[in-house]
């Protein structure tokens, strides 16, 4: 009875460790870092460009997760747009979890109107200025992102050059740049090694570079490649020269950034000081500026206060942003 009763035990436990093992398995294949790499990279693949490549190893990348949803959002017009956006931010966020989080600001920012008991008019201006905030995070993240490429590319390109130099192919070249290269331009050549191996045309897996990545270099690096393709030459000097150029045109823009920083300090304070402005007397006498949002002749001033401001804002950054 004692030996019968151990091998029940030791059969159960080798039962519940087989079946945690399978668990963890299953799991594994479908959610775990592997799974998630070669989802990114299939995800990133199928969004470069306005076209799908007919092959079943491509996989479309998901509007939503949830198929309703999906279905409507694939009817908006320019969708792919905002997708490859939201691609280039980096953040990892479909155009449905984008529109759900600001759908969920909106209505934040229109309850703690009516919970201050705001007048109706400010009400949209309430729910559309989360939602801005909102985007001008992802616009910031993208930026980030494609700031970070622009600073690698010309060390990306002495990498090329010199695995080409060593005997490598093209392709060979790109796959090392994605294998060894920082992120998040390795993801960038890596995903161009991968498209050329699914059978995607060496012209179109460059254009697609260019179209996922909105940099001016390395949309010249795709057009250079491109010409040597068609009238020959030496590819490694090409990259080169153009890793080069690149280098000589980060320093004159980081010149022209020191000698502009005095007019972005002045565009931030001019910016900042009528909100600093509002919210210290709002604090002081709030009976002295409720005027502007209680009478109606207040709140069209206001309006026009922000039309102009915005106006001016605008201005401002494009006269202390230059371009090399």
């Amino acid at each position: 009875m004692d030996t019968l009763y151990l091998v029940f035990v030791v059969l159960g436990f080798l039962a519940v460790v087989m079946l945690l093992e399978g668990l963890y398995l299953t799991w594994n294949a479908y959610r775990g870092p592997e799974a998630r790499r070669i989802e990114r990279r299939l995800a990133a693949l199928s969004a470069g460009g306005n076209e799908l490549v007919a092959a079943p190893l491509v996989k479309r990348r998901l509007l939503s997760e949830v198929p309703a949803i999906e279905r409507v959002l694939l009817r908006l017009p320019r969708v792919h747009l905002l997708d490859r956006f939201l691609l280039q931010s980096g953040t990892g966020i479909t155009v449905g979890s984008f529109f759900a989080v600001a759908l969920a600001l909106a209505a934040v920012g229109m309850a703690a109107c009516a919970l201050l008991g705001a007048p109706a008019v400010l009400w949209p201006i309430a729910a559309a200025a989360p939602v801005l905030v909102w985007l001008a995070y992802v616009q910031r993240r993208r930026l980030q992102r494609m700031y970070q490429i622009d600073m690698q590319l010309p060390d990306a390109l002495d990498l090329m050059a010199r695995a080409m130099q060593a005997g490598h192919a093209f392709s060979s070249a790109l796959r090392l740049v994605g294998n060894d290269g920082p992120q998040p331009i390795a993801q960038e050549f890596l995903t161009v090694f991968d498209e050329i191996n699914f059978g995607i045309s060496f012209d179109k897996a460059m254009g697609n570079l260019a179209a996922r990545v909105a940099s001016g270099d390395l949309r010249f690096f795709v057009v250079a490649v491109l010409i040597q393709r068609d009238s020959g030459g030496n590819l490694a000097e090409i990259l080169t020269s153009i890793s080069a150029l690149i280098r000589e045109r980060h320093k004159l823009s980081g010149t022209i950034r020191v000698l502009s920083a005095e007019g972005r300090v002045s565009a931030w304070i001019l910016t900042l000081l009528p909100f600093v402005l509002a919210l210290v007397i709002t604090l002081l006498n709030r009976r002295f500026i409720a005027t502007l949002w209680t009478d109606p002749v207040g709140v069209r001033m206001v309006a026009t206060a922000l039309g102009l401001m915005l106006l001016g804002i605008w201005w401002m950054w494009r006269m202390v942003r230059i371009r090399v």
